[in-house]
């Protein structure tokens, strides 16, 4: 990585199935970065498979609405603007769309690999 700065409207914008786009601003396929971090921008009504990490993932929530879940807690939690989520290493976790407006999230992967394990709910 040569660029320490980065405009985000010149960074591709990498299309997720279910109605989500993700723009990698940190990190790239030759693990030149000791973590990845990106903006992930998910339509009205989008959800997130059940999944996992084998690192730490630090997820804010910048727009919209949504909940949230994680393994081993009870129930959703409502997630909005200032709302920071830490999901422990091989923790499943997930989020919906819960507004009519996108939701729009920071993550920070602890990993120079961007490495997501599906798992049943």
């Amino acid at each position: 990585m040569t660029d320490t700065i980065i405009r985000h409207d010149d960074v591709a914008q990498e299309e997720f199935p279910g109605g989500a786009t993700y723009r990698t601003l940190v990190g790239d396929d030759d693990g030149t970065t000791p973590v990845r971090c990106g903006i992930q921008t998910s339509s009205p009504g989008y959800a997130t498979p059940n999944h996992a990490h084998p690192y730490v993932e630090i997820v804010t929530v910048l727009e919209g609405a949504g909940e949230d879940w994680v393994d081993g807690q009870d129930g959703t939690t409502d997630i909005g603007p200032g709302i920071t989520m830490v999901f422990p290493p091989n923790t499943a976790h997930g989020f919906r769309v819960t507004g009519d407006a996108p939701l729009v999230t920071y993550g920070v992967h602890s990993s120079s690999d961007r490495i997501v394990d599906i798992r049943e709910k």
